[in-house]
């Protein structure tokens, strides 16, 4: 695995460089070097999972040994994923009003950037394309891709509007949260292009139809549910050390499945101190929050949840006809489940 890691990395600094000497802009050393330093704070600093996702899921796929090209091709393709990664954690971040993001203060809060960080982000967002015409561009799938990339885009954009028009300030009513709602953000928001993408373009680069595989696509949307659910809980119960950022979700009024939950099973009068405390930038109200939670054993329920998703994953994936394809959606689920960050 660190093998790859370091080809990954290695792929990283050519697709850097070819992109700051794109031939479609005269870049200037100044500019060419505030690209320079914004790519290597904003894409190649997290986990790192997506990218990877790509290559693991291609060399199932294939099931043999991949030539030099394709584990090139395959690692652009995975970084094209980090890339989207990173324009919307730029811009999310800003939307937020977060503080750090992996360990480090979010790129808007870097002295001298503020809202340049905006159009960063439209950079990195465009970015992507230059990368599909330099690699793929005479490649069967190229128009696929590019389709890919542009629908996941949407939808995630989508989700996150859903996401922050729940929470407007004057419309702030708990009872408006409900398993339903918390469901269609994480699809939207973060399922289709943390877990769908990377395999999308691993099915792609296989020659496979996406078309034929909307039962892939569903497995992996749940996943991605069953991964922010564990976002949500790891956002109140993770340690900041460990997971590289300082939760806000309660002070954020985010609609977290901890607070479904904790809505779901709280009596009157504890739903009444949820709604005096819930999304408070206030650190008395979030501990009180926190002890609420912990009062109706939230971590309980959470491990529950847990262990009976993952059963039905399984159970899902098990029902799949494709060894390989099964494959690639157990390798999903085992870097996923009981995680800590």
């Amino acid at each position: 695995m660190s093998d790859l890691k370091s080809k990954f990395l290695e792929v990283y600094n050519v697709l850097k460089s070819e992109l700051l000497h794109d031939p479609a802009f005269d870049f200037t050393d100044n500019s060419r070097q505030w690209v320079d330093r914004m790519l290597d704070y904003n894409v190649p600093g997290g986990k790192l999972n997506r990218g990877l996702s790509v290559i693991d899921s291609y060399k199932l796929l294939k099931g043999e040994e991949l030539t030099d090209e394709e584990v090139f091709l395959a690692c652009a393709l995975g970084w094209c994923v980090e890339w989207l990664q990173a324009y919307f954690l730029v811009l999310d971040d800003m939307m937020d009003n977060s503080h750090t993001r992996r360990g480090q203060p979010c790129w808007f809060r870097v002295p001298k950037v503020g809202l340049i960080a905006a159009n960063d982000g439209i950079v990195l967002r465009n970015h992507i394309p230059r990368i599909l015409k330099k690699h793929f561009k005479g490649k069967p799938y190229y128009v696929e891709l590019l389709d890919l990339f542009n629908e996941v885009e949407f939808q995630t954009a989508c989700g996150q509007m859903i996401d922050l028009i729940t929470t407007i300030e004057g419309e702030k009513d708990l009872a408006k949260y409900s398993i339903p709602l918390h469901h269609r953000i994480v699809q939207y928001k973060t399922a289709y292009y943390s877990f769908y993408l990377p395999v999308a373009c691993a099915l792609l680069m296989a020659g496979e139809d996406l078309e034929k595989h909307t039962d892939v696509k569903n497995i992996l949307v749940e996943m991605g549910t069953y991964f922010q659910v564990q976002d949500d809980y790891l956002d109140c119960f993770g340690h900041p050390d460990v997971i590289g950022k300082i939760g806000t979700d309660i002070e954020d009024y985010k609609c977290s499945w901890l607070v479904v939950k904790a809505m779901e099973l709280a009596n009157e009068e504890q739903k009444k101190s949820l709604y005096e405390n819930y999304g408070k930038d206030d650190p008395a109200c979030v501990a009180k929050v926190k002890e609420m939670y912990n009062t109706l054993n939230l971590q309980g329920v959470f491990e529950e949840y847990e262990s009976k998703s993952y059963e039905k994953l399984i159970n899902s994936i098990e029902a799949h006809p494709s060894k390989a394809v099964q494959s690639v959606l157990k390798s999903f689920l085992g870097k996923i489940y009981k995680r800590q960050k």
